[in-house]
């Protein structure tokens, strides 16, 4: 079996694998701050260039939300991901891990996630102290542009 872009000869996948980034994608970032996962970032950055910041007029692939507890409304926060977002695209939740600061409950992610027409799809670790959660648009559901 041979390693696809990202990967290791010994099949560890990067981050960016695992993100589902890909070169050519447009990748927008929401809610940067100093204590972002750098690491991530970079790799991100490293496959598909330049991420695009929130007032971007462009369709976006995939939008990359840094959210703490105390960052404001949530759900809002992730409807004005999906506005710039493709209608298969992704939306990738970063929050801090438990016993972190801004930690945001799950079932806080959940509820927000589904008033907004969004379902979770999978979890991943995202860093040391990030999570990231896979959000995707629910099947019936449209992005309102």
């Amino acid at each position: 079996m041979s390693a696809t872009a990202g990967q290791a000869a010994d099949g560890v996948r990067s981050l960016a694998d695992r993100f589902g980034i890909e070169p050519g994608m447009v990748v927008m970032e929401m809610g940067y701050d100093e204590d972002v996962d750098q690491d991530l970032r970079d790799a991100l950055t490293d496959r598909c260039g330049e991420l695009v910041d929130e007032d971007t007029d462009e369709v976006v692939d995939s939008v990359l939300v840094w959210y703490r507890d105390g960052d404001g409304d949530l759900f809002e926060l992730l409807v004005d991901a999906l506005g710039p977002l493709a209608d298969n695209g992704v939306v990738w939740l970063l929050t801090p891990k438990a016993g972190r600061d801004g930690h945001v409950e799950p079932s806080e992610v959940a509820e927000s996630a589904q008033t907004a027409g969004l379902q979770q799809t999978s979890t991943i670790n995202a860093g040391r102290d990030w999570s990231g959660a896979r959000l995707v648009l629910r099947r019936g559901s449209k992005a309102k542009k």
